[in-house]
């Protein structure tokens, strides 16, 4: 088999959801990695003001895309930003674009997803069922399309213990679903949702779990492989280790931990973090849809699906997070998390997002799951020893303590916008405010103890033997240090 760069010689590849966080690393990493690639075609909506070409303009201006800036400075002008709504008929696409996808796309990219795990029912199933629908439907007449590559979530089929890299069947008919939505107004759907999505916690893992299995029945003739990766958290070593740009999943966990604004959380300390570095996703999605797209004469005739996740591999627990994420801590820190009327409104409505991230991940910092993942072993296998170093998604070799430290600094300094010349200072602020925490809780002890406990004289003479003990081993103490 040629090698990877060697398969995207010359291809033409469409993205969708390339301002995402997953789909701005995929196509910065192929563009970098694979330089021959012709063109990458990418659906944009206009937004705010601002036309298709020119968010794209302003994306790769940004800090992810420097390292290719420096190595390929013309690497822009491949990218085609193409208009599109993914919510509207056709997906908003004039007849001209159409016509120019379905005559030069080699290759699909469908990263386009809503990921608010609490978005309303009816616009989920609009982004993540209705959207993979119209996009499948443009691929299906794409006339040298090779692979259709469809990211998914590892969680799609989260009211499982044992997760297998096959398509389940989903709980309900997609298609009488979307048929019934139609007519339901929002107050009817909101009351049925709990219903519908039944043991799942949200609609994020519900509406993907239908896309998968509306994939598997509506691909055709297509060649599909679909990648679930489990919770994408900042770049392990590409294009530079800790790079993240939202407060999603665990990274509102790390910031909330770091400014003093999260004390404790619901976890059980045992509970796999199944935590994916991002340019791990999107290694192996890169390496998969060079594998599917040159078996063309040699299809497998179930669509491979590929469990992207580490907690089967190489388990990192919850109980784990609190040391790691501490290791960041951010010069702004509230004392003993104390939120005043002083409270800047820019500090305030951070507050009120990492709130909002903490919540809907409660559910899966309380679970652990049991993933196969020999698709991923037999797509490593097939990669030369080359490849297996430009496109690497070997997650024995991530090491928890290095990365979980990189990946704090990469949330102050990418998602806060905060400089790393401070952290000294800011690591000695939160050490005071820790042990100014454990001091009030020693003194609200003794406290407690003298008014409620040592009203009975057994309690007085506990109390009074257990200071006396104390004294003694100081005493002891300082004896020792004396003699020495």
């Amino acid at each position: 088999m040629v090698t990877i760069p060697e398969y995207y010689e010359g291809k033409n590849v469409l993205i969708t959801g390339a301002t995402g966080f997953v789909g701005k690393v995929l196509l910065e990493k192929l563009l970098r990695s694979c330089p021959g690639v012709n063109a990458a075609y990418v659906m944009v909506r206009p937004k705010a003001g601002q036309s298709p070409h020119a968010r794209i303009s302003d994306m790769v201006n940004c800090k992810l895309f420097e390292r290719l800036q420096e190595e390929q400075p013309g690497f822009a002008e491949k990218i085609i930003a193409v208009n599109s709504d993914l919510t509207q008929p056709e997906l908003n696409l004039s007849k001209e674009d159409q016509s120019v996808l379905a005559e030069n796309v080699n290759v699909v990219f469908h990263c386009a997803a809503t990921v608010r795990f609490n978005e309303p029912l009816k616009d989920a199933m609009q982004l993540n069922v209705l959207a993979t629908q119209k996009i499948l439907a443009l691929a299906r007449r794409m006339k040298r399309l090779q692979i259709f590559i469809h990211i998914s979530t590892a969680y799609a089929n989260c009211d499982r213990e044992l997760i297998e890299e096959v398509v389940y069947p989903p709980p309900v008919d997609y298609r009488r679903l979307i048929d019934s939505l139609d007519w339901m107004d929002e107050e009817l759907v909101s009351l049925l949702t709990p219903k519908l999505i039944g043991e799942r916690p949200n609609t994020y893992t519900y509406t993907k779990a239908l896309a998968e299995y509306l994939v598997q029945q509506e691909a055709g003739d297509l060649n599909v492989a679909i990648i679930r990766p489990s919770i994408v958290g900042a770049s392990w070593k590409e294009p530079f280790p800790g790079w993240i740009d939202n407060f999603n999943g665990p990274s509102g966990i790390f910031i909330a931990a770091g400014k003093g604004i999260l004390r404790t959380m619901r976890a059980a300390n045992d509970a796999v973090a199944d935590l994916v570095p991002v340019d791990v996703v999107i290694n192996m999605t890169l390496a998969a849809a060079w594998y599917s797209g040159s078996q063309t004469s040699n299809r497998p005739q179930n669509i491979p699906v590929y469990n992207c996740t580490t907690g089967g591999i190489n388990p990192f627990h919850w109980g784990e997070v609190d040391a790691a994420s501490s290791s960041s801590p951010s010069s702004s820190s509230p004392p003993l998390c104390c939120v005043n009327p002083s409270v800047t409104p820019r500090m305030m409505k951070t507050i009120t997002r990492l709130h909002k991230s903490m919540m809907v991940m409660e559910y899966f910092t309380s679970h652990s799951w049991v993933w196969n993942t020999d698709n991923i072993t037999m797509l490593m296998s097939q990669m030369s020893p080359e490849d297996k170093k430009v496109f690497n998604f070997d997650v024995r070799q991530l090491h928890w303590a290095e990365y979980m430290e990189s990946y704090c600094m990469g949330t102050k300094k990418y998602v806060l916008n905060e400089e790393l010349s401070g952290l000294p200072a800011a690591r000695k602020h939160l050490n005071k405010l820790r042990n100014i925490r454990y001091s009030f809780n020693a003194i609200l002890a003794v406290i407690l103890w003298r008014v409620f406990v040592a009203r009975s004289q057994m309690a007085r003479n506990i109390w009074y033997f257990v200071v006396s003990l104390c004294f003694k081993f100081l005493s002891y103490f300082r004896a020792s240090s004396t003699m020495r």
